[in-house]
């Protein structure tokens, strides 16, 4: 038989497989296998699996939302999957369970992605007290993957305590993963002094913890004083929080220095937040904005399953590449041939008068 026959056939077999209670048990059991296989079926966009998907979620809702949810970002180079190395494995040292979900960036002209993190993690990936699951952003903006959240929640489901998301690092697009965790760790490079300028206001402002990693060797004595400068420039920036302002440390992931204290924040910062009452209000307005991303994500699926979007798209973004037809009025067109709008013809445009009212009118008003 043909290998694309054989796959043809074993696609139907998977999916009779994946019945909703074998994976809740398997997940509640802690059976990284079945995980893997319940964060692939939430990444399918296929119409079956997200139905299953969707069902599976809901069943997990009670077991989740008891972890630390910790996400790190930083420029490329600054060692962001050797600091996840150390600190995961210095938590698992400590009983701790952590899932790190590793998102790689993709090629905007083949849509690939090289999923390199998790080699780079070699003392985590041995860990049995440890799930990694690097996945492509596959285009997603914020340097997470589509479906981080959800992958997040069955991390949970299956035990573990913390969740680590290394987000794809590209510069001041980090607000989405921000707005899914609990603490938003910074790393930056010693002397870093080009970053210190204007502060990187859209990276820095949303840290929660900010650490300068490669502290070691001849760049220790940068790191530090690079700590130093930040230390002394987030003092004149209006914190985020009002119970919580940003400290600096330094760390070596080579070394493991610095990692125990960088724990010891992150436990602080959750404590000062649980108290004021910040870190609840906070997770609720996390699953509001989860529930509006992922209405418009459906809407936007909606849009592209009818014959009509693909039959337009095309012509219609020729239209406004030309200048023959305003991006609005392109937009109106496309939604009126998939039924998501009347046509722009028999809207009535509004046409306010600029005379004045008569006085005696007005008063009767």
């Amino acid at each position: 038989m043909a290998p694309s026959a054989a796959r043809s056939l074993d696609r139907p077999q998977r999916r009779r497989t994946l019945d909703v209670e074998t994976l809740v048990a398997g997940i509640r059991a802690g059976d990284r296998t079945v995980l893997a296989r319940a964060i692939t079926l939430v990444e399918s966009r296929h119409p079956e699996d997200e139905a299953l998907a969707e069902i599976l979620l809901d069943r997990l809702l009670p077991a989740t939302g008891a972890s630390e949810r910790i996400g790190i970002t930083g420029a490329p180079g600054v060692g962001k999957s050797t600091f996840v190395d150390a600190f995961g494995s210095f938590l698992t040292a400590r009983g701790h369970r952590v899932a790190v979900l590793a998102v790689d960036p993709s090629s905007q002209r083949t849509g690939g992605s090289i999923l390199g993190d998790k080699t780079r993690m070699a003392r985590l990936a041995a860990d049995p007290n440890a799930f990694i699951r690097p996945s492509p952003s596959a285009g997603t903006l914020g340097g997470v993957a589509r479906t981080t959240r959800e992958t997040m929640l069955l991390c949970e489901a299956a035990g573990y305590d913390i969740v680590i998301v290394e987000t794809v690092g590209v510069g001041q697009s980090e607000t989405v993963v921000a707005d899914m965790v609990d603490i938003f760790v910074a790393l930056l490079l010693p002397g870093a002094g080009d970053e210190l300028q204007g502060i990187k206001k859209g990276l820095v402002e949303l840290a929660d913890l900010v650490v300068v990693n490669k502290a070691d060797g001849a760049l220790r004595e940068a790191a530090e004083q690079t700590a130093r400068q930040y230390g002394s420039a987030l003092r004149i920036l209006e914190p985020a929080s009002p119970v919580w302002r940003p400290p600096v440390l330094t760390a070596s992931a080579k070394e493991g220095r610095g990692i125990a204290e960088v724990w010891a924040e992150i436990e602080r910062h959750r404590r000062v937040l649980e108290a004021s009452g910040e870190r609840a209000a906070r997770r609720r307005a996390q699953q509001v904005r989860w529930f509006h991303a992922l209405l418009e994500d459906r809407l936007m699926a909606l849009l592209r399953r009818d014959p009509s979007f693909d039959e337009l798209l095309p012509a219609l973004e020729t239209a406004v590449a030309e200048g023959r037809l305003a991006a609005p009025a392109a937009v109106s067109r496309l939604l009126a041939a998939v039924g998501f709008a009347p046509p722009p013809s028999t809207v009535r445009p509004r046409v306010r008068s600029t005379e004045r009212e008569p006085e005696a009118d007005r008063t009767n008003a």
